[in-house]
């Protein structure tokens, strides 16, 4: 099958194309910025639906897996315009484009689209982000599941892996080098997510997309944790100095948009149906663990 894969570069993208061509996909990686050497790389502006439709006119896919977003939580507050266009009008642009080419879509989401009252989130409860960046990842959410295609939502929070994506580095390599370095970091109690393995997230997309599963599933992983007790395990797994990481608390950033304080998700639905389950975070920090290593 022929697959296209939006935000190839990212730090879900790159690992899923890497899987997806073990698996003997023909998998086309659309980039924005950072080329990526998987696949057949092609640049891609998500924005632009003419340049959108001449390249699903000219690869047809089978599959559209749309990890390409605009995930800066503060500048999606102060540049609501380039959310908007990114995250929303990006996402129709697909949408319309599977529409023609009648391919199956799967939208990468994010646990930022609840209000974060509470946590523990369920596919069916009612959403409703706080933020610009989730409202868009919202919108986009809408589009797809009011298309009448064969369609995925797959929801993800705090994507971390063992190397960065192109141009940013995601939460845990922050902090596993900044403990390296013996430097202090503050680090919030009061922010509980579900961190979610890059390479976990891959398999378990790739599973969906090989049986062709349809509906809305919580793809994080299957812990609920602040993003203290995160890091101090990571600091324990990697035999780093636990003291240099401070309690902090939301109040105290200096933050622009603000954030959900427990967005976390319950994975029971992607549990019971998938043969790649969510990890917890015991499993989850051991894999995370031999990858980084691996890359040394």
């Amino acid at each position: 099958m022929k697959l296209l894969l939006t935000g190839a570069s990212g730090l879900f993208g790159y690992r899923f194309a890497e899987l997806a061509l073990r698996e003997s996909f023909e998998v086309y990686s659309g980039y924005s910025e950072h080329l990526i050497n998987v696949g057949h790389p092609f640049k891609l502006n998500v924005t632009n639906s003419e340049a959108m439709m001449n390249i699903f006119s000219r690869i047809r896919p089978d599959v559209v897996v749309h990890a390409a977003a605009l995930t800066d939580v503060d500048l999606c507050e102060r540049d609501k315009v380039l959310a908007y266009r990114t995250n929303v009008n990006g996402t129709k642009n697909i949408v319309e484009a599977c529409r023609r080419f009648s391919a199956y879509l799967v939208y990468i989401s994010t646990d930022y689209v609840f209000q974060g009252d509470r946590g523990m989130y369920k596919e069916d409860d009612v959403c409703n982000p706080i933020d610009y960046y989730g409202y868009s990842k919202l919108e986009g959410e809408k589009l797809v599941r009011s298309s009448g295609l064969d369609h995925l939502v797959a929801r993800a929070s705090v994507i971390y892996g063992s190397r960065p994506a192109r141009g940013k580095v995601n939460f845990a390599l922050w902090a596993l080098e900044k403990l390296r370095k013996e430097e202090t970091i503050p680090v919030l109690v009061d922010q509980f997510v579900s961190p979610t393995l890059n390479s976990s997230l891959a398999e378990m997309i790739l599973e969906t997309v090989s049986r062709w599963i349809t509906g809305v599933y919580h793809m994080a992983g299957a812990t609920r944790i602040s993003r203290y007790d995160f890091v101090r395990m990571l600091a324990e797994a990697f035999e780093l100095d636990r003291i240099l990481i401070r309690p902090a608390k939301m109040d105290d950033m200096n933050w622009f948009a603000r954030r959900p304080r427990d967005s976390s998700l319950d994975v029971s639905k992607a549990t019971s149906q998938l043969r790649h389950k969510p990890l917890n975070i015991e499993e989850a920090m051991r894999r995370f663990k031999v990858e980084v290593e691996g890359l040394a």
